[in-house]
């Protein structure tokens, strides 16, 4: 027979997602603003999330802090996503499909900074305040709970047409490019408000999409061997 043994968790930390932000058009998205007009199901499940997160915190004075990541790119993700899609497709010849005519706009942040940016707030617990003027101005920190909800994100929109031709130039050869129409749920743009992050831990996303995508394509080279 097994023996139990209790885990003690001091800070509960979770990802939530800029999704949740929805059809909020006001930018860059700060984590002060309402999130109740999601645009998908998974924006929608995000927010529960939160909503679920935010109670138990109050209920058992857990600590916890929720992550919104904004477009997470780089080595080792998921080869569903844009960017690894786009560089294969680049690299093989074969279309890529871009959506909303290309007239889109997202906050990419690179893998490296958005696992700083969690180290760094492991380290930053939020603490439930003893009377709401306890809250500094810009802080989601809730009056009711130790619970914070904090963006993740280098704090620039780049145009999406701007981020494959980047691409373009690290892969050395043009795209094939498939444009279609906005796909439903999506939103036009994404820009992250980071000086909530910056404010508890001193430090903000920071490394340019230039950057990052040399780096990506460098990785993808060697891994895929192409």
């Amino acid at each position: 027979m097994e023996c139990a043994r209790e885990l003690a968790v001091d800070h509960l930390l979770m990802a939530s997602t800029s999704s949740a932000y929805g059809a909020n058009t006001e930018m860059p998205f700060t984590e002060m603003q309402k999130c109740d007009t999601p645009l998908t199901l998974y924006a929608a499940t995000k927010k529960a999330n939160e909503a679920m997160a935010h109670s138990y915190a109050h209920l058992w004075n857990l600590p916890t802090t929720m992550f919104r990541f904004f477009t997470v790119y780089g080595p080792w993700g998921r080869p569903d996503m844009a960017l690894f899609k786009f560089t294969k497709g680049i690299l093989e010849g074969t279309p890529i499909d871009i959506y909303n005519n290309g007239d889109m706009f997202r906050d990419f942040t690179y893998v490296s900074d958005l696992v700083r940016g969690i180290r760094l707030l492991v380290d930053t617990p939020p603490v439930r305040p003893e009377t709401p003027e306890d809250i500094a101005p810009g802080d989601s920190l809730s009056p009711a709970a130790p619970f914070r909800v904090v963006n993740i994100g280098n704090g620039d929109k780049v145009r999406l047409m701007d981020f494959i031709t980047a691409i373009e130039a690290e892969c050395g050869r043009a795209a094939v490019r498939n444009y279609l129409p906005m796909q439903q749920g999506d939103v036009p743009a994404t820009w992250a408000d980071a000086s909530l992050l910056k404010s508890l831990t001193g430090y903000a996303p920071q490394t340019d999409f230039h950057e990052g995508i040399r780096r990506f394509v460098t990785w993808y080279r060697d891994y895929y061997q192409v």
